[in-house]
């Protein structure tokens, strides 16, 4: 079933390039196409998560491909005229799923037609493009988190990078978001050399590149230092960390309300992925011993992010801002090394990627498409004139700011727990980020909704069904999970054990 997950929508991807949009129905068309690819594959991914056992912390649902077998045949002839068997293959594609890759693939099955939805009305030429874009990067996504193999999973961490970059570079808002494309590949992409320098090193010494024979793998303390420091520091470009953050809020002002929301809710996403499947695991006494670097750069991140939010103008810009807030807690709760801190992360992690696109959505899609407009200060009293809109949003900043019966709020609780038990000091510091984000989260509602009716703004319509319809899944799932964390932690629990005694 990951194999169909992965090409359902590929295939949707391959459908689209047959069809044609040169009328009103033809594009609406390719839309429902695209949509039914995307619902195909969240109900793909459903079956999955309902077969998922979670009393084992073993690969699930495995597939092996091998391109090119060489189960017998003859190397060379000695003088007997005896042949060598090779059973080696030159390629192998191992694909597998457990507790730390389920709730990513699900996020993504879960976002992908929102995120259509989201576009239905906003892209206005070459939709059948932009829609096998989406399509397209839905698959690389899904295949970065359950690929089982060290460099295929570089390739595919980096094969993202393209149809993001066509989704910035066409699609932005402005002249300027070539530069933001830009700015987004080259910071990734040459972040990440570091890291294909690193897995070379280790497939040399170790021999193999499958993950699971990796983390069982001894690297000598020396190396894993080195290994380490190149590995962080490309993972650090896509979480991302402060200083290597720039990219971030260039690409999310110039990307459409889709995009923004993948890349909020899925794209950061793989960051976290890389920390628990192979830097944790690979490299654990490098690990143990730069925690206070981690720690460090996490605190200056919190701070820093959540201060520079406090004076944003600009809504995607804030929203963004507050993302890599939220992140250096995951990373936090990640480097903790503790069952808490670790699944804490998980969580939050999980919880940001259903939060922050929503916010960009309510911001970004629902706002910027009746004002054409992202600066704060011509915005006030929407309380008035759009009360169902003021309170979706309001709900929202409620998950932003880690309130009780939120997922965001049970996440940030367990990462901050774990990082208490590892240094009480540092824990102290990541605190402060719950007043903070109070601070901007409340500032944002207050300003936005609160006052009498903005002159700069003219009479709109409350929130659409098609814009309910994509907010209230989001806003369902954020306080389901708020209330029932044990629902996740149940399939979390055993994977985050095996990794820990590893």
């Amino acid at each position: 079933m990951l194999t169909a997950l992965i090409l359902t929508p590929l295939a949707g991807a391959l459908l689209l390039t047959t069809m044609r949009e040169d009328s009103t129905q033809a594009v609406s068309r390719v839309k429902q196409t695209a949509l039914l690819a995307t619902v195909v594959a969240f109900a793909v991914a459903m079956l999955l998560w309902l077969q998922f056992d979670s009393a084992s912390s073993e690969m699930q649902f495995t597939v092996k491909y091998a391109a090119f077998p060489h189960d017998s045949f003859n190397v060379g002839t000695g003088v007997g005229g005896v042949s060598v068997s090779n059973n080696t293959s030159y390629f192998n594609m191992h694909l597998g799923l457990d507790g730390l890759s389920l709730y990513f693939v699900l996020l993504t099955a879960f976002t992908m037609p929102i995120c259509v939805l989201a576009s239905w009305c906003n892209v206005q030429h070459s939709v059948k493009s932009y829609m096998i874009a989406l399509l397209v990067l839905q698959s690389l996504l899904t295949t970065a988190f359950v690929v089982q193999d060290l460099l295929l999973f570089y390739v595919f961490f980096e094969a993202v990078l393209v149809p993001l970059f066509v989704l910035v570079g066409v699609w932005g808002a402005s002249a300027d978001r070539v530069r933001a494309a830009f700015l987004l590949f080259l910071y990734t992409l040459l972040g990440s050399l570091f890291m294909l320098l690193a897995f070379i090193v280790i497939a040399s010494a170790t021999g193999t590149t499958d993950l699971q024979v990796l983390s069982l793998a001894g690297v000598n303390f020396a190396k894993q230092q080195w290994l380490w420091i190149a590995i962080f520091a490309s993972l650090a470009v896509k979480t991302p960390l402060f200083p290597m953050h720039i990219w971030l809020s260039r690409a999310h002002v110039q990307a459409s309300v889709a995009v923004s929301m993948i890349l909020a809710g899925l794209v950061l996403k793989l960051a976290t992925y890389a920390y628990v499947r192979i830097l944790l695991p690979m490299l654990p006494e490098a690990s143990s011993y730069y925690g206070p670097l981690v720690q460090t750069v996490c605190v200056v991140t919190l701070i820093y992010s959540s201060l520079t939010t406090l004076r944003q103008t600009d809504f995607k810009v804030l929203v963004a801002y507050s993302s890599v807030a939220h992140m250096s807690v995951v990373v936090i709760g990640l480097f903790s090394n503790s069952l808490q801190g670790i699944e804490g992360a998980l969580l939050l992690s999980i919880a940001h990627g259903l939060v922050s696109p929503a916010l960009f959505y309510c911001l970004g899609g629902v706002l910027y498409d009746r004002y054409h407009t992202r600066q704060l200060r011509y915005y006030r009293g929407l309380l008035q004139y759009m009360p169902v809109f003021a309170m979706l949003l309001f709900m929202f900043v409620l998950g932003n700011m880690s309130t009780p019966l939120t997922l965001n709020w049970i996440g940030e609780l367990l990462a901050l727990l774990g990082a208490m038990q590892r240094s009480a000091v540092v824990g102290a510091a990541m605190s402060t980020g719950i007043v903070l984000s109070a601070c901007y989260s409340i500032w944002l509602y207050a300003r936005m909704t609160g006052g009498t009716w903005s002159p700069y703004l003219g009479y709109a319509v409350d929130v659409t069904r098609r814009e309910v319809m994509v907010l209230l899944p989001l806003l369902a799932t954020m306080l389901v999970f708020g209330v029932c964390p044990n629902i996740i932690l149940t399939d979390l629990h055993y994977s985050v054990t095996a990794l820990l005694n590893s």
